[in-house]
């Protein structure tokens, strides 16, 4: 059995948990975390879809490109999932909304050709030009 991870939005009204590992986590440079964001990166963690419950509130979703559905608080606005059709059994979740964010640190950058130029985090870690799909 796998730990039992938790997380919320800013406000409270939302509250997920899963159980899975904390792996497969990612900073993205993407254009569309950026804007979705307000940050200028957003760190996922995958976990098998099954896995993922909402535990209080619903969130309202937005279909940010053809595949992807964002989920975010529609009190605070805090995005905390983004679905991807391209992996239909699994969802991402953003780092900075569990309640232990200093347990998932990133293992990899992806969509680095859209970095900012001048952002310079984790240079250790490999790069993804794009993202691979797992």
């Amino acid at each position: 059995m796998h730990p039992v991870h938790s997380g919320g939005c800013h406000c409270g009204q939302l509250r997920y948990q899963f159980g899975a590992p904390l792996s497969d986590i990612a900073h993205c440079h993407c254009s569309d975390c950026r804007r979705t964001t307000g940050g200028i990166l957003t760190t996922w963690l995958t976990v098998p879809l099954a896995s993922f419950q909402w535990l209080s509130g619903t969130p309202h979703s937005y279909a940010s490109t053809a595949t992807c559905l964002r989920s975010f608080c529609p009190n605070c606005g805090a995005q905390l999932t983004l679905f991807s059709q391209l992996s239909p059994h699994s969802l991402d979740i953003s780092v900075a909304t569990l309640d232990h964010p200093e347990q998932a640190p990133a293992d990899r950058h992806i969509w680095v050709q859209r970095r900012l130029s001048w952002l310079q985090v984790d240079p250790q870690l490999p790069e993804e030009a794009q993202e691979q799909i797992l």
